[in-house]
Parts: C-alpha cells; structure tokens; sequence
C-alpha cells in the first residue's frame, strides 16, 4: 500500500466510525472542496501573504486535500494517475521553450 492510499484508508476509517458515509457523495464533496479552499483563501485576506498564519493555512489545507482524496476515492479515481495524466498534458500545453518564467495562460503563449 502507498502513502496515498493510506491517507485514504485512514480518512476512510475516521469516516466510518462515525457514520459518516451517507454525507461525503461527489456533489457534497465538491461542493465542501470549494468551501474549505475559500477557508484557505480566507487565511490570505487583506494582509501580505507574508504575514497569513501557517498553523491556519496548513489545518485549510489539509481540509481541502481530505475532501478531495474523499472525492477521488468516491469517484473510483487514482489520485496518482490522475495527477501524472493533468502533469503530463499541462506539459504539453505549457511547453519550457514557451512558457518559462511567464505566468501566461496557454492560449496566448
């Protein structure tokens, strides 16, 4: 078993042990990944990143990352396949002759 996959099962188990399955289908995943990445947003707001407390971004975060490993393993995705397929058509859409050091969307690289 990889790490991943042991994030997933431990996050699977917490869940279970509290009856929580019912809850966590796709839509109510999606719809909690978009809020808790607006907690993690809220961390930044009105002040220099600098300046965001890092206990706070981190505890977000890994909000977010809960409710989308929860996604991926409601769905029947591989995180890490999905990840290698998105890294390697990004690559192909943001090529290091045409996009290095530009922070260009790829249609108007």
């Amino acid at each position: 078993m990889n790490e991943i996959s042991a994030l997933i099962e431990k996050i699977k188990n917490f869940n279970e042990e509290r009856e929580w399955e019912p809850f966590h289908n796709p839509k109510d995943l999606a719809i909690s990944i978009s809020v808790e990445a607006n907690e993690l947003l809220e961390c930044f707001l009105w002040k220099p990143a600098c300046e965001a407390n890092l206990d706070k971004i981190k505890e977000e975060l890994a909000d977010v990352l809960i409710c989308s490993f929860q996604l991926a393993y409601r769905c029947g995705l591989d995180i890490e396949g999905i990840m290698n397929e998105k890294i390697a058509l990004n690559a192909k859409k943001y090529p290091v002759e045409k996009a290095k050091g530009k922070a260009t969307k790829y249609d108007s690289l």
